[in-house]
């Protein structure tokens, strides 16, 4: 393919691609299903985009627009491929394409063209790339062996009309390493069978079974599907039910292989990111540590010990309705609720569970299209606590349920992009004597804009759900979707990951302007023995720390309980800082990340409550969105003599790795300028060693200070 007017920006760590006069949407040719890849239209270079307030400095993001998951990451002929999420005309969600990035190192990256454009079939959701060595699928030869995109298509028109199957798995392939894409000629390789969620395709080569090997998202479940030439796929068995998380929709999924501290003896990891319920809050990554025989996945026998689950309460107590006799209590307004309530599901709706009786409220009524409230009448509110069964979409405020008060809202609750009810309770006891009335709302008429209510209960004790335990791959509020690269050279070995650096509570709210959203630093998967068990830890590549530009070694620091490490300065730029904790046992230690106009981060290491924890209500912007503010825990259990701290701080996020990636945390922030200070404080004396800031020199520098 020729280019006119191209232009290269070369960078410290990236190097964009532009393409001028070029219309992306008007290149689809879908009779033949070949994509052509041109960028949206860019015929001016404008740098300062580049210095915009919050543009990460050593994270990839767009130039322009919207991005989410990592998709397709391969390795080949010398080249790291980032394929991504991404809506090239806003910086919100919709339309999904796969955007498309290089790198020789993981740290310099080059953005390219589109890689997949929507067509006949629908949006192109996440999926992964592979390598197909031995050509099993002869789209390409041995001597050219075809890189080969799994995919889901999103069918949004279906979507819409209720029909179920919306969502199947197509196939596209490169010849040129990436650069140009064809459809294949018989999309999709994989209909849908009738689920709603069935997406996200992770694909690799099992060499133990001598196949390929799929594992998909479905619903709440992960499928196992096999192939022997990626075309077609035989399903061989599901895992999911009665482990983990199931708080939210189960999403694009990885199954890796790692040795076990390093030795001969591997285990089988089962990586799965889930839309909400994460254990700060909004979507996370949980995983699973088992074997795979090539048909199934079979926990860890020790592993399943820590998953065990505990049973749901929902007490007794007075019923204000459970909607078997009509809505004699409630005034409806709009299509939403016009049918209710309803005999369990829609025709085309996926089946509800876990609600009791023949009737509940479910505003499915036209789809997700519908919207409409229902306002009970007047009541005194004389029990500490309001249960209910909820389920449905996860929009707080916009679909579930309100407690109104004085025409104000006191509480609020949703559901979690779900079709089996959960328990969820109020504690209203500082209201009790007042009189309320309760809102069932649906205001969202986007995908999962619909909700589910019944058995609204006033009881004397507080409704608790299953006690679901997971284990997270990273607990901070912030990385998601995480997926690794595949077809990494047999003298690496590595396990590689990155993930995308945001959360779905607020991911369209943040406050970025011409770009949203940036992928975490890769990092290397290990697996780990640890004193809670097999522990997956992650730390940065090697190569994050070979782009180290300036490093300052500072301390040691010995009997004191405060020690400035970092003083701040507008000047700064991205930094890392690692030190070595000792003596503090029975104390918890304090790092705090701050600037010159009072913006901070507080991070804590708590060895009496064995807590790790960032505070960022004081970060700078927080008001975008109130699910944002708060402090953020996470497991941490000191070594005993020595415990190291490793943080990168970028222009708007902090990573947190401590004791070699036993405890992870990602958070964004969003302060007024980097927060470059860093200061250490505890009630008591303590000692600091081995402390270092490393700092990176921007990635985002003009052609001729480059050359410079």
């Amino acid at each position: 393919m020729s280019i006119s007017n191209k232009k290269v920006l070369s960078t410290g760590f990236l190097a964009i691609t532009l393409l001028a006069g070029c219309n992306s949407m008007n290149q689809m040719n879908l009779d033949t299903k070949t994509v052509k890849q041109n960028a949206v239209s860019q015929s001016l270079w404008d740098a300062n985009e580049y210095q915009e307030q919050y543009r990460p400095q050593i994270h990839f993001s767009p130039l322009k627009h919207w991005m989410n998951d990592p998709n397709g990451m391969v390795y080949y002929q010398g080249e790291y491929h980032l394929f991504y999420q991404y809506h090239p005309e806003s910086t919100v969600w919709g339309p999904m394409h796969w955007g498309h990035a290089v790198s020789t190192d993981l740290v310099k990256w080059e953005e390219l063209p589109i890689a997949l454009f929507p067509d006949e079939f629908g949006t192109i959701f996440s999926g992964s790339a592979v390598i197909d060595w031995k050509n099993t699928s002869g789209l390409g030869s041995l001597e050219n062996p075809p890189m080969v995109a799994i995919f889901t298509y999103h069918d949004a028109e279906a979507e819409k009309t209720g029909a179920m199957d919306f969502q199947t798995q197509g196939l596209a392939y490169s010849l040129d390493k990436g650069r140009t894409w064809k459809k294949y000629a018989n999309n999709p390789v994989m209909l849908n069978p009738g689920k709603r969620d069935f997406r996200d395709p992770k694909v690799s080569w099992n060499s133990k079974a001598n196949k390929w090997i799929m594992v998909l998202a479905e619903g709440q479940e992960i499928g196992f599907y096999s192939s022997d030439n990626l075309l077609n796929w035989t399903l061989e068995s599901h895992f999911g039910q009665g482990w983990g998380n199931h708080s939210g929709v189960w999403e694009c999924p990885d199954l890796i292989s790692l040795p076990v501290d390093g030795s001969g003896k591997y285990k089988d990891v089962l990586i799965v990111s889930i839309g909400a319920g994460g254990p700060n809050g909004g979507s996370a990554t949980q995983y699973f540590v088992g074997d795979f025989d090539g048909h199934e996945y079979l926990l860890d026998p020790t592993f399943q010990q820590e998953l065990k689950q505990t049973s749901p309460l929902f007490p007794e107590g007075d019923v204000y309705d459970d909607f078997e006799n009509g809505l004699e209590k409630w005034h409806a307004t709009g299509e939403a609720f016009a049918s209710a309530p309803t005999r369990g599901s829609y025709l085309n709706q996926a089946p509800l569970s876990g609600f009791i009786g023949q009737h509940l409220i479910n505003s499915f009524s036209n789809g997700d299209k519908a919207i409409g409230s229902l306002l009970s009448e007047p009541f005194v509110i004389n029990k500490k606590f309001i249960n209910f069964y909820i389920g449905g979409g996860h929009y707080l405020d916009k679909v579930g349920m309100q407690l109104i008060i004085n025409d104000g809202v006191v509480r609020s609750a949703t559901g979690q992009n779900s079709e089996q009810f959960i328990f969820a309770g109020w504690d209203v006891s500082e209201f009790i004597g007042q009189t309320a009335r309760i809102n069932i709302i649906d205001s969202e008429s986007g995908s999962w804009g619909h909700t589910y209510i019944d058995q609204i209960v006033f009881s004397d004790e507080l409704a608790s759900n299953r006690i679901e335990p997971a284990v997270w791959l990273d607990s901070g509020t912030d990385n998601y979707a995480g997926v690794t690269f595949s077809d990494m050279p047999d003298n690496d070995g590595r396990s590689i990951l990155m993930g995308w650096m945001s959360n779905w509570q607020y991911a369209n709210k943040v406050p970025s302007k011409s770009f949203r959203s940036a992928m975490t630093v890769p990092r290397t998967l290990s697996l780990k023995t640890t004193n809670e068990g097999l522990r997956l830890t992650s730390l940065p590549v090697k190569e994050v720390s070979a782009a180290e530009q300036v490093i300052n070694e500072v301390g040691p620091f010995t009997g004191q309980n405060k020690y400035l490490l970092n003083s701040p300065s507008l000047s700064e730029n991205a930094f890392r800082v690692s030190f070595a904790l000792s003596e503090f046992a029975q104390q918890k230690i304090e790092i705090e990340l701050f600037n010159v106009t009072g913006d901070k981060v507080k991070i804590a290491l708590d060895n009496i409550n064995s807590s790790l924890s960032l505070d960022r209500t004081q970060s700078g912007d927080v008001s975008f969105d109130k699910a944002f503010a708060g402090v953020q825990y996470a497991p941490f259990h000191s070594q005993g003599n020595k415990d190291t701290v490793d943080i990168i701080v970028d222009h708007s996020s902090i990573e947190i790795f401590i004791n070699e990636g036993e405890s992870v945390m990602t958070a964004l922030v969003f302060p007024q300028s980097i927060l470059t200070g860093v200061a250490l404080s505890s009630s008591e004396n303590f000692n600091v060693s081995d402390a270092t800031i490393a700092k990176f020199s921007s990635m985002w520098v003009s052609a001729k200070q480059a050359e410079k």
